[in-house]
């Protein structure tokens, strides 16, 4: 298991050497994930190198789990699922997703609400 205990239930740290895990352009955020089907709950895990963890309750068959990454990320970021895209890795746990019409407080609320 990569990573401390300390980062299981937290979203990721702020202020590492590595790329942003979240690019915001002209109203789109730009997210790369490491995704972990199969989880007994959805939600944030923290970071996978210059990824943000998401951990999905869905398992990884018959596009199950990016039903549930799309679904997810919609609801935390107050967006419809029309607006969230699997720009790369559909078929691997790496991924970047991109969604439109978020507003960066309402992605910085979502990560700050796993912590409660």
């Amino acid at each position: 298991m990569k990573g401390s205990g300390s980062a299981r239930n937290s979203p990721p740290a702020r202020g590492s050497a590595a790329a942003p895990p979240a690019r915001f352009q002209d109203g789109t955020v730009t997210l790369r994930l490491h995704v972990q089907p199969g989880a007994r709950t959805s939600g944030w895990a923290g970071t996978h190198g210059d990824a943000l963890r998401l951990r999905l309750a869905a398992p990884a068959v018959d596009g199950r789990a990016n039903a549930a990454c799309i679904a997810f990320l919609a609801k935390a970021l107050g967006v419809p699922r029309r607006a969230v895209t699997i720009v790369s890795g559909a078929g691997a746990r790496d991924k970047v997703v991109r969604a439109e019409g978020v507003d960066p407080a309402r992605y910085r609320a979502a990560l700050q609400a796993e912590r409660a």
